[in-house]
């Protein structure tokens, strides 16, 4: 069967909510504005779903103007995408262990934020000036496996995501954990809960654990990564509510040295401007040998 593109999304703001794309800009540092925005707390710390859930109700759209967000009982709010005459001062920023920089959105978006959690908060943006660089030991590692990718780049920047640019997951994984939920006695849930940026179709159940990279045209997707889960797919991303599944079940059978796994963290080279991946589109795979 052939394998490629199921499904791609982003979440423009770290931890809100998705939007969901049949063609989207591609570069090195992720798909367009992927977890370009980031909110934090008073202290600094940056905020997620794993200790506000309500996050999850925060819905994001873009055009080519504007990001607006949207929650429960809040007004909309307008973040303009073109950039300002004067640069905002580069605001020195951690996501988890990794230093970055980010631009501060302004007082309007610190109260929107603030009112909807409850708690003082300040939105940011990824300053021109950030390089938060991927974890270089795991690229090396990818390297020395692929010995035929020498060209392939040692440094790899990201935004305000975990980690990685990218979070691949195989549709037929999802469909796995499903039939184990139901015959549990629990509900299925939607490949949603585990926040992916590209779905793919055409593999068997878990499968990507063995795929080294995907071939799509000039593009290449290193998969440098299996990807250790926190409990944020217990949050239902339609209520905020938190429960015990779907990660109860994946722990049952998906437990590693290194965690409980679901899905792919990758980086990618061959990215031009004007680059973009499309629902559909092939994925050629390399396996891990």
């Amino acid at each position: 069967m052939t394998i490629s593109i199921l499904s791609l999304h982003t979440y423009p703001v770290k931890s809100c909510g998705s939007i969901t794309h049949t063609q989207i800009g591609v570069s090195a540092t992720g798909l367009a504005h992927d977890r370009e925005w980031v909110v934090v707390d008073s202290n600094g710390r940056f905020l997620t779903q794993r200790a506000h859930p309500r996050m999850a109700l925060i819905q994001p759209a873009l055009d080519a103007t504007a990001l607006f967000l949207n929650a429960p009982e809040m007004p909309t709010l307008r973040i303009s995408l073109q950039p300002v005459e004067t640069r905002r001062p580069a605001v020195p920023l951690q996501i988890w262990n990794s230093p970055t920089l980010g631009q501060d959105e302004g007082e309007l978006a610190g109260r929107w934020f603030s009112d909807y959690l409850g708690l003082p908060c300040r939105l940011y943006r990824t300053h021109p000036e950030a390089r938060r660089v991927v974890d270089p030991g795991r690229v090396a590692a990818w390297r020395e496996r692929n010995a035929a990718q020498d060209s392939f780049p040692e440094e790899h920047l990201v935004g305000f995501a975990d980690g990685f640019p990218f979070l691949i997951a195989n549709q037929a994984s999802l469909d796995d954990l499903n039939v184990r939920l139901l015959a549990r006695g629990h509900e299925a849930v939607s490949m949603a809960r585990f926040r992916p940026n590209i779905v793919v179709q055409g593999l068997e159940a878990y499968e990507e654990d063995y795929v080294s990279s995907f071939r799509i045209g000039p593009l290449t997707l290193a998969l440098v990564k299996r990807c250790p889960r926190c409990p944020v797919p217990n949050v239902d991303p339609q209520t905020g509510e938190v429960g015990t599944e779907p990660m109860t079940t994946l722990q049952s059978y998906r437990s590693f040295e290194s965690g409980v796994l679901f899905g792919v963290n990758a980086v990618v080279a061959g990215t031009q401007p004007g680059s973009v991946l499309s629902v559909g589109d092939r994925l050629v795979p390399e396996l891990d040998i």
